[in-house]
């Protein structure tokens, strides 16, 4: 397999005429934040643009952005940003893109369009869009787009094959292919061998579950699962699942008339596209069994079913702060909570701090681990296989997913016989070069994460984020020294306070006549010396020592001032 050169970031060449340029900005090496640049004879388009969620490493940051600034001076020359699927790693960027340039058309499905359009509502975005269906054709510029039926964790999604002249690219987005769907849309498997008759001269494919053997489960075994859950629970029954996905959603819904309960929807994502999909049909909800949250505590525990976000552990999600005693619904003993989803890579702690959370309000947890509540969106590796098989790409470009699932996805490749250097392992920030049925590495560009905080955008740097790390785990201590530079006595202090480090300032009794002599002594010897020198004996001090008393290295403020 062709490893990326994207860590030694070479310059790519300039783009020859014919030419196409493939630049994925992320979702290569993590799950979250999609996003994959084609240039071709001076034309841009886009697929997909999504957001990654933050780390328990990352402290304060609400999501983090693709990196735009490849494009950030050419979006004129975008003809379009074509979006798979409704799922926030793929749509979640698109508001902070277009806050750049509001223009950009945006293609996709009815569902995908609906859920962007509701959520750029909220950022005062009026978009310009355009509805495609599986089987239609259009031309964006120097590209040619086709849209292919694929079946995933949400409805309406759709694969693109994008023909040009340097070549055809073939880009699935998320899929699996689940024969026996709850609404009956299947992976178009013979689109699929029509475009591998045609030529895929690279195909671009979902990774996710490339390094699971055999085949994902079918979305029809969780329905008897969840209604023999649902007779089985005589108090209330919160599910948490993604607010987008809407399968999940319908079994409950399912479940729920088949048990005579009533169904609240808790948490805003959930609201909106649940009202959504069931606007647009894709949703179908049995009358009367909606209730308005305010109103659940008036209803008997064993007519209740609360369907939440917060599954992945979000901690201002609905489910958190039902945990964390914080929401208006009150989680108590005989409850039974079920965590319809996936864990997604990095959330571990956080899920499972949940679900200890509500163990200990006397909540029974019941998920993926103990009982078959959910089954995976994403293509396993036997079902890649029968891919592979179908479309017979020359060259293969893994996306979606860790670095272990592409090299797993990169080793399916070539065990049906694709050539090493024709499958592509690469980074964000690859530069890949199509021409000739041939695709290569051929540099790479900046390709950094971008942080939301708030209302602030890009502003939060790593080096904020280890600042913040170290905050949080080792503590916090200032020091206020008044020095006279003349006398170079001690005026004043040293004032030692600190946060998260000790209960009793009075532990820096000890150090205070050492650190009096040693700035004295700096004033001393060098009557020329800085403020930030003292600063700097200060820290030099205070931190020795609490390393050698307490291992810890907390941040250390110090303030030297002049009398």
């Amino acid at each position: 397999m062709t490893v990326s050169a994207a860590t030694a970031l070479i310059t790519p060449p300039d783009l020859a005429p014919g030419v196409l340029r493939i630049v994925p900005l992320g979702g290569l090496g993590e799950i979250g934040r999609n996003m994959a640049v084609f240039e071709l004879d001076g034309k841009l388009l886009i697929v997909d643009c999504g957001v990654l969620f933050p780390e328990e490493t990352q402290p304060g940051v609400d999501l983090i952005l693709p990196d735009f600034s490849y494009i950030e001076d050419r979006l004129d020359d975008v003809v379009g940003l074509v979006l798979t699927h409704g799922h926030e790693d793929h749509i979640g960027a698109v508001p902070y893109l277009l806050r750049h340039k509001k223009d950009i058309p945006l293609i996709g499905s009815q569902l995908t369009l609906a859920l962007i359009e509701a959520k750029l509502q909220e950022h005062r975005i009026t978009p310009y869009t355009l509805t495609v269906t599986e089987g239609q054709i259009e031309q964006f510029g120097p590209f040619e787009c086709e849209f292919v039926a694929v079946n995933h964790s949400i409805p309406d999604a759709l694969a693109v094959f994008i023909r040009t002249v340097a070549g055809n690219v073939l880009h699935t987005g998320d899929f699996k292919m689940d024969q026996l769907p709850l609404d009956g849309r299947i992976t178009d498997l013979r689109a699929f061998a029509r475009l591998g008759e045609e030529g895929v001269d690279l195909f671009m494919v979902d990774s996710t579950n490339a390094d699971v053997p055999g085949f994902t489960t079918a979305e029809r075994e969780i329905g008897p699962v969840l209604n023999r859950l649902f007779g089985q629970v005589t108090k209330r029954i919160i599910v948490a699942s993604f607010s987008s996905h809407i399968h999940r959603v319908q079994q409950v819904l399912d479940a729920a008339e088949a048990h005579g309960r009533f169904v609240c929807f808790a948490g805003r994502s959930m609201v909106r596209n649940m009202t959504i999909a069931a606007k647009l049909g894709y949703l179908k909800v049995p009358e009367g069994i909606l209730v308005d949250i305010k109103n659940v505590d008036s209803l008997p525990d064993d007519k209740v079913v609360l369907m939440s976000t917060g599954s992945q552990g979000e901690p201002m999600a609905a489910l958190s702060r039902m945990a964390n005693g914080d929401h208006r619904i009150t989680v108590g003993k005989g409850d039974t909570v079920i965590l319809a989803s996936s864990l997604i890579p990095g959330n571990e702690n956080a899920v499972f701090r949940v679900i200890n959370g509500l163990l200990k309000l006397g909540a029974d947890v019941i998920h993926k681990g103990n009982e078959k509540v959910h089954v995976s969106g994403h293509a396993a590796a036997g079902e890649l296989l029968y891919c592979y098989n179908i479309l017979k790409p020359r060259n293969v470009m893994p996306v979606h997913g860790e670095t272990r699932h592409l090299i797993a996805n990169a080793r399916l490749a070539e065990q049906i016989g694709i050539p090493t250097e024709n499958v592509l392992l690469t980074d964000d920030g690859s530069v890949i070069d199509l021409v000739n049925g041939v695709a290569r590495v051929v540099g790479a560009v900046e390709c950094g994460f971008v942080y939301v905080d708030g209302s602030s955008i890009g502003e939060i740097t790593d080096a904020d984020l280890k600042d913040r790390r170290i905050l949080g785990e080792e503590g916090f201590i200032s020091i206020v020294t008044v020095v006279n530079r003349s006398t170079g006595k001690i005026v004043s202090g040293p004032d030692i306070h600190a946060r998260g480090f000790a209960e009793d300032d009075s532990v820096f009794d000890e150090i205070k006549p050492q650190l009096n002599a040693a700035l004295e002594e700096a004033v001393r010897s060098n009557k020329d010396h800085t403020v930030y020198q003292l600063q700097q004996v200060v820290r030099r001090v205070i931190g020795t020592w609490v390393n050698r008393r307490y291992r810890r290295r907390p941040m250390i403020i110090p303030v030297v001032l002049e009398a």
